[in-house]
């Protein structure tokens, strides 16, 4: 096993699927631009309509597709040195959708590390949701209401993420402890939120001002949780002290997305989890193909490849984390008892 992602690694490189592929984010990029001005000018020639919430929805979907593209910028997929993918994503982050590039890069860096792992992925941490039973059985008052319901809740709760990740960056960068680019981040947030917040407060009415920018947070929210949440949740949980090899533990906690090139799209890539968890610098169009490669290295060693429809991934997650939310259940809460009480 310890061998299988080395083997892997290497049919790989001879395949010359790590290669840069300038040609299609250089398309990517234009259509984003595009789509981006599009929308501005849209905003600009509507004015005072309700029809803008139409233009705050596409904006959230525009932000959510660069937010994908700033992923893979920091993974340094898109151009050839380092610091150039850094300074391109930091840009995107902070200036273009107006969160921090440093606590993204640290929190999803612990999250490449460790998927799924007690203790060391900070995607599976308590938040809101609880995404193992030890969490949930903590919850107290209205949290543990929400806990107990959380599957059914997640979707709907996704439509505050977006306020949640400007809010966790903002923190960040506010706090005391040692931020790379701190100041230069800040300064591209500030221009962000100037930019953005002026137009939307000096050419709409304050109460469809509010509206567009809750509708836009909302989509942007919702697209990107429903994008990221089928990648892991509802695999297996790895314990503190398990040990396992790469090409296992980072196949086995992962799912992948069938759809082809159109979930591609619409998932920026995130469809082939399991391929991007092996190969996290490997461009957008070259996962497909490596798919076909890892699978079959799968087969061989015995390690399941798990994947599925978008529709059912969804299903997953949420029968997963209902599942979990049975943990803050009273013990002594009888259901029969309940029936009764009802009567």
């Amino acid at each position: 096993m310890t061998r299988t992602y080395s083997d892997v690694s290497n049919v790989v490189r001879d395949t010359g699927l790590l290669a840069r592929t300038p040609w299609f984010y250089s398309i990517v990029g234009t259509v984003l631009a595009l789509a981006l001005g599009g929308a501005v000018t849209g905003f600009i020639l509507l004015g005072d309509s309700w029809f803008q919430l139409l233009i705050a929805g596409a904006l959230g979907i525009i932000l959510t597709q660069v937010a994908f593209l700033t992923h893979e910028a920091s993974h340094r997929t898109i151009l050839t040195s380092g610091p150039a993918n850094d300074r391109l994503a930091r840009v995107l982050a902070a200036g273009v959708v107006g969160i921090s590039h440093s606590w993204w890069v640290s929190k999803h860096t612990r999250h490449h590390a460790n998927p799924n792992r007690v203790g060391k992925d900070p995607d599976i941490e308590i938040d809101t949701v609880s995404f193992i039973e030890e969490d949930a059985a903590k919850a107290k008052g209205i949290h543990a209401a929400i806990t107990r319901r959380q599957g059914w809740l997640f979707f709907p709760l996704l439509t505050l993420e977006g306020l949640n990740l400007h809010a966790l960056g903002l923190k960040h960068l506010f706090g005391r402890g040692q931020v790379k680019s701190r100041y230069t981040e800040l300064a591209l947030v500030a221009l962000h939120f100037t930019v953005y917040l002026g137009a939307l407060f000096w050419l709409l009415p304050l109460g469809m001002a509010f509206a567009f920018l809750g509708v836009q947070l909302a989509v942007f929210g919702l697209y990107m949780g429903a994008s990221f949440a089928p990648n892991h949740k509802g695999m297996p949980i790895i314990d503190r002290d398990a040990k396992l090899d790469f090409f296992t533990k980072q196949v086995r906690t992962s799912r992948n997305i069938s759809g082809g090139w159109w979930a591609t799209w619409v998932m920026g890539g995130l469809n082939y989890q399991i391929e991007h968890h092996l190969f996290p610098s490997m461009p957008r169009p070259h996962l497909a193909q490596a798919r076909e490669i890892v699978r079959e290295h799968c087969a061989v060693v015995g390690v399941p490849y798990v994947e599925t429809t978008m529709w059912r991934s969804w299903g997953i997650v949420i029968q997963y984390l209902n599942r979990v939310g049975l943990a803050a259940r009273d013990p002594f809460d009888c259901p029969m008892v309940g029936q009764f009480r009802r009567v």
